[in-house]
């Protein structure tokens, strides 16, 4: 089988692994930069053109977008046109897109019965003070709507910080989540990776000294977690809710259980695979070759 990875960059670790487990398996694989492909639209066939109008890529079996938030709104274009033309895809562009509206996808995981932490979208400064009351700060965060590896993600250990992050943001135009800071996690997540309907990986991630966020590019270190029952069913519950394939699960330990704080449909292997030793692109991989064998069963039997 032939799988494309939607990817920026096949140096990548997460691409370059998953082109390596392709391989080991016995299959073709390469990486697609979504900003290469042109899309072709009108009578007949969609088709996607690679590196200029000349060229089409060959027949693919199964997609994997590796879509950056950078990317998203040309990533999600070219994940539709696959799905035009029929590919499978590990994620398609309308789970992609709602994870990344952090606001939908706060909504999505509340409806789903999925613990969240407290937050408000307050709509006008004056709702600053009542806003940090129903999150029960200061201390509280404060998020962008788009926002990934602890970017746009700011600590307000008073109302004034607070108040003045937020005029800020709103004098440029952009919204932002108030949103409960659990004190009691002490700068720690654990990030699930779900495949399918598999955790296959989890780990847990401590921010470095002086820091509240807990992501890896920004310096955190992790170690491998055996993952409580509760803490699975919650990873797993969140990724259905957001209608998920593959999903990275970030989850806080709190004095009231586990709360989902993001899903990520985009999840990076590197700390996750080293942390854990367990062969997260290999999982990754088995996944898209069996759903890419029951599209493929699903066509002969319409024909």
């Amino acid at each position: 089988m032939l799988i494309a990875v939607l990817s920026r960059r096949r140096s990548l670790y997460s691409t370059r692994r998953l082109i390596e487990a392709a391989v080991q398996k016995g299959h073709e694989a390469l990486a697609v930069d979504p900003l290469q492909c042109s899309l072709g639209l009108g009578p007949g066939t969609p088709a996607i053109y690679y590196r200029g109008l000349d060229g089409r890529l060959p027949a693919i079996d199964v997609v994997l977008p590796r879509i950056g938030v950078s990317v998203t709104e040309a990533g999600i274009a070219v994940v539709n046109q696959f799905d035009m033309m029929g590919v499978p895809l590990v994620n398609n562009a309308q789970a992609i897109a709602r994870s990344r509206d952090k606001l939908r996808a706060l909504q999505l995981l509340v409806r789903a019965g999925v613990a969240v932490p407290r937050t408000v979208l307050a709509r006008h400064p004056s709702q600053v003070h009542r806003a940090l009351e129903m999150v029960g700060g200061p201390p509280a965060i404060l998020k962008l709507m788009r926002s990934t590896q602890g970017i746009g993600v700011v600590l307000a250990e008073t109302e004034q910080a607070a108040q003045q992050v937020v005029e800020t943001l709103w004098s440029l135009g952009v919204n932002v989540l108030i949103q409960e800071f659990v004190e009691e996690s002490e700068g720690r997540d654990i990030r699930v990776v779900v495949v399918g309907q598999r955790a296959v990986a989890a780990m847990r991630r401590q921010a470095r000294v002086g820091e509240f966020r807990s992501n890896v590019h920004r310096g955190a270190t992790g170690q491998a977690v055996d993952l409580p029952a509760d803490y699975a069913r919650a990873a797993l519950r969140a990724t259905r809710a957001m209608r998920l394939q593959l999903a990275g699960v970030d989850l806080l330990e709190s004095s009231r259980g586990p709360q989902v704080l993001e899903v990520n449909s985009s999840p990076g292997l590197e700390g996750v695979e080293q942390c854990t030793g367990v062969d997260v692109a290999g999982a990754v991989i088995d996944y898209a070759i069996a759903l890419a064998r029951r599209a493929a069963r699903r066509r002969r039997v319409a024909i």
